[in-house]
């Protein structure tokens, strides 16, 4: 309503509506927006400029989606995203120092559950030398880590000179650009966990080793109702995998629980593989049905809300005494962290969330305003009051610590003095100059 009183009031401002929602619900939005001028799916955003254009020109609605998986070029799909994506504009990012980076759009393996292939079209990649050159440029704005970014990241392939370029291979060329000290990818899809790209983590020091491989389930059935294309054991094989190659990484999945048909049986065999893969943390969601999958067509929603409800705070429970487990093995470490940025409850002390006090016992190397003084690398904030800065760990650990604000952006080695399921609380003991 807003929007359309703002185009009576000024008929030569254009509206748009972007992305996935505008491409899959585009007859809706014209029928009850009939003064939207642009409607533009993912796969079309690098059109946007000569779309307005053409909007001006005829003075009517332009309607461009996703290019169709026949007919199309790969390629030519790809150059539709690769010329626009807004998060290369510095300006547009939240942290001057972290960068995703969209390495691909698009996805080729219809999950029952998910709308993306049908709003997102094909999987794409995009062409390796585009992607270092961004990386690059980046690192020249100050950039310190990148997120490579995918649907399914892991199945990253593409052709440069007549040789395929997987996911391991632009690792490593990401990893030659000066300036970038770490590198991430997600999401992993866990056929794609090949070992070429498990050596690649463990061989290049600036790959961080956290990998975040959704299981989804623990039961076969669900699993092909799903349309996964892998079963409990192959995940399993998989996970046996990683941890050989690299046994301190950090593994996080997603759990759907109350997906259509499944039984206590099916709960039960996803509650085991939690316990036994303990994952760093999981992200549970409890099923519910979306027009436009394949499960909403073929498969009832026959789980109850409450039966759902109580397997989604079951497994939560679960993961969450696996998760405080497993960091309280870094009580009395220090690790390293790249710090974000005032806490959630920023200017409180870490005991005010439940954490130690960190005052004092701090190591002023490598800190020039320390000045030699222990206590003075979490002292010295404006008017004498502590900050309380928040930074990740290489295995996506979060860090609570007290510091000052220009520290916002720098690398830091924390001592962890107490843990909770989802952070660690600590001192800091340096602080990059």
């Amino acid at each position: 309503g807003r929007l359309k009183h703002l185009k009576e009031q000024r008929p030569d401002k254009l509206i748009g509506v972007l992305g996935c929602m505008a491409q899959k619900d585009r007859e809706a939005i014209l029928r009850r927006a009939p003064h939207v001028d642009l409607i533009v799916g993912p796969g079309q955003i690098g059109n946007l400029v000569s779309l307005i254009e053409e909007r001006e020109r005829t003075k009517e609605p332009r309607i461009a989606v996703a290019l169709p998986r026949r007919g199309h070029r790969r390629e030519t799909v790809a150059q539709s995203f690769a010329r626009y994506d807004p998060q290369r504009l510095p300006e547009a990012r939240e942290q001057r120092h972290r960068a995703m980076v969209r390495i691909m759009l698009g996805c080729d393996k219809f999950c029952t559950y998910c709308i993306v292939p049908s709003v997102r079209g094909p999987e794409q990649s995009r062409p390796a030398a585009e992607i270092t050159a961004e990386v690059r440029l980046l690192a020249e704005q100050g950039c310190r880590e990148i997120t490579l970014l995918g649907q399914t990241v892991n199945s990253y392939r593409t052709v440069e000179d007549g040789r395929q370029v997987r996911l391991s291979d632009l690792l490593r060329r990401v990893a030659e650009v000066e300036g970038i000290r770490r590198i991430r990818f997600v999401t992993n899809y866990p056929p794609d966990m090949t070992p070429d790209l498990l050596r690649a983590v463990r061989d290049l020091p600036k790959v961080c080793p956290y990998l975040h491989v959704p299981a989804q389930s623990g039961s076969n059935a669900v699993l092909k109702r799903m349309k996964r294309g892998y079963t409990a054991e192959e995940y399993r094989e998989m996970l046996a995998a990683v941890r050989e190659t690299l046994p301190g990484a950090a593994v996080t999945s997603d759990f759907i629980v109350g997906f259509c048909g499944e039984t206590e049986e099916d709960f039960e065999a996803t509650l085991r593989l939690a316990e036994e893969a303990r994952f760093k943390n999981s992200f549970i969601f409890k099923y519910s049905p979306r027009p436009g999958t394949k499960a909403h067509e073929l498969f009832p929603d026959d789980v109850p809300e409450a039966v759902k409800r109580r397997r989604n705070h079951e497994l939560l429970a679960l993961q969450n005494r696996i998760s405080e487990e497993d960091n309280r093995r870094f009580v009395g470490e220090t690790v390293e962290v790249l710090i974000d940025g005032p806490s959630k409850a920023a200017g409180k002390t870490a005991d005010a969330e439940g954490g130690p006090d960190a005052e004092g016992g701090a190591d002023a190397e490598g800190n020039p305003d320390a000045e030699g003084n222990p206590d003075a690398a979490v002292r010295s904030a404006p008017g004498g009051e502590k900050l309380q800065l928040t930074g990740r760990t290489p295995c996506d650990r979060i860090v609570v610590f007290d510091g000052e604000a220009k520290w916002i952006g720098r690398f830091a080695r924390v001592q962890v003095e107490h843990a909770t399921a989802v952070t660690l609380f600590g001192s800091a003991v340096w602080v990059e100059a």
